[in-house]
């Protein structure tokens, strides 16, 4: 029979060296004690005169592993010695979860003073920040010479911002914003942001809300709002305060806002898709107030 180059021959276990029970482990006592050592669990057979010992591993620390001792012999030697001695998992043995970078281990919250996690360089969250700057070209550079960053927020990290805030505890689901008597839109303390966010989020500016300082939904809500006191009715007979804005401007293409009650209707924030419609917004005076100026200073 022709045997191929490439066939692999399994070699056969050598009888002395699998007799060499007792040898092993005493080996394995006398690296860890022997009250840590269990009963003999098998041999597996490494090569020709080669074979390791298993042996139950009673550490609590190492349920399921396994003491290998591994023994062998010399050609035409009766002499078995031992090899190495080690701890090996065994088929139910507690392993470890996989090592996993410590940029991907992170989460929210995790970094403290003195940590540092920049962003890669391919992160789908920025994009670079460019400034035209005529007949020269480009520059990264404003106009007050004032430096700009390297990248900016993408439409990705703008809408994965916004998805997150709004189902946060910031958001219109909250049991805070469900049992406030009105949203933050109407309130007074409500500071909106800049740019396309501004028009579903704001921080929030009351230091005695629990959200002081926080991006807040226009429809997220809370007791703090000030307007809370909706009982409240004026005094019979009494003048209410007439409060001019003059500064005042009418905000058009608005997003509808929907009552933090109806915020279930809000199915995977069809709200948030409105946000590249509202980068330039027409804005006009409010015509009213300006009549009553009017009115006021001819009556003066």
């Amino acid at each position: 029979m022709t045997v191929s180059p490439t066939a692999t021959r399994h070699a056969e276990p050598d009888q002395a060296c699998v007799e060499a029970v007792d040898l092993a482990r005493q080996a394995a006592a006398d690296d860890v004690g022997a009250s840590l050592v269990g009963e003999h669990l098998g041999i597996e057979t490494e090569g020709d005169r080669l074979v390791t010992h298993l042996f139950d591993c009673l550490d609590p620390a190492y349920v399921g592993w396994r003491w290998a001792v591994t023994v062998s012999r010399a050609s035409r030697s009766k002499v078995v010695t031992v090899s190495e001695s080690l701890l090996l998992p065994g088929p139910e043995s507690l392993l470890a979860p996989a090592w996993v970078p410590w940029t991907e281990r992170v989460r929210p919250g995790d970094l403290k003073a003195g940590d540092l996690m920049p962003a890669s360089a391919d992160d789908e969250r920025l994009v670079p920040f460019v400034a035209l700057a005529g007949d020269a070209g480009l520059h990264d550079w404003d106009e007050n010479g004032a430096s700009q960053p390297r990248r900016t927020l993408s439409a990705i990290g703008r809408d994965e911002a916004a998805a997150r805030w709004h189902a946060g505890d910031q958001g219109p689901r909250s049991a805070l914003a469900h049992a406030a008597p009105a949203n933050c839109i109407t309130c007074g303390f409500l500071v909106r942001l800049d740019g396309p966010l501004g028009q579903v989020f704001g921080v929030c500016a009351n230091e005695f809300a629990p959200d002081d300082g926080s991006v807040v939904s226009v429809d997220h809500g809370c007791g703090a709002h000030s307007d809370g006191d909706v009982s409240a009715e004026p005094e019979a007979g009494g003048d209410a305060a007439l409060t001019i804005d003059e500064l005042g401007f009418d905000m058009l293409n608005a997003v509808p806002v929907l009552p933090a009650d109806s915020a279930d209707a809000i199915e995977n924030l069809d709200v948030i898709e409105n946000l590249d419609v509202i980068d330039n917004l027409d804005v006009i005076e409010d015509e009213e107030a300006l009549d009553l100026i009017e009115n006021l200073d001819d009556e003066l």
